[in-house]
């Protein structure tokens, strides 16, 4: 049974190649009499006319290298394309770096264990790129003795606080919200209505 103008106005209905079309074997004489594309068409609607599925191409083993690589395996030295630097660039790398010996400077000076004096130094050497890492800070504050040495004791009796930006705004309304106090003496009147 040929069905070659069948298919070509299926394929037009449809918006799909002539590959695509698919009929139902049970009802082919019903597809061989339809001649316009309104019979096509109400054969689509009882589904003895239908479109097959687009082949696509799986994403199951690129899911499964993805977790692997998230493990950190399959990143060996036989599976890296392009340099050291084109797969994380030196900006990246360096802002890692300092953000964490920064946040490490921050967190000592906050808890008092070194003076704003060591602070500066230091926080200008971590610029400079003189650290190499947050353990390389430690090494050296250990090796000048720049790190105070707080008792068991103190650490009780100073509790760490921090100011934030809103108290220093409090302050400033508080000032603003006393009233002036109003004068107790009181203003007397001759007869006359002049003051004393």
């Amino acid at each position: 049974m040929k069905l070659k103008t069948q298919k070509r106005l299926a394929a037009d209905v449809l918006k799909c190649s002539k590959k695509r079309v698919k009929f139902d074997e049970e009802r082919l004489e019903d597809i061989k009499e339809s001649i316009t594309k309104a019979d096509i068409r109400s054969l689509i609607i009882d589904k003895a006319i239908s479109k097959k599925k687009k082949k696509g191409v799986s994403r199951a083993r690129v899911n499964k290298r993805k977790i692997q690589r998230s493990k950190g395996k399959q990143k060996g030295q036989g599976s890296r394309k392009g340099k050291k630097t084109a797969r994380l660039p030196k900006k990246k790398t360096w802002m890692n770096k300092i953000r964490l010996q920064r946040s490490l400077l921050k967190s000592l000076k906050d808890k008092e264990l070194i003076d704003n004096k060591n602070f500066r130094i230091l926080y200008k050497k971590a610029k400079g790129g003189f650290f190499r890492s947050k353990r390389h800070i430690k090494i050296y504050l250990e090796e000048h003795n720049l790190m105070k040495k707080i008792s068991s004791n103190e650490k009780k009796d100073k509790p760490i606080r921090k100011e934030g930006k809103n108290s220093k705004l409090k302050k400033k309304t508080n000032k603003v919200n006393k009233k002036p106090k109003k004068s107790t003496k009181k203003v007397t009147k001759k007869q006359d209505g002049k003051k004393k």
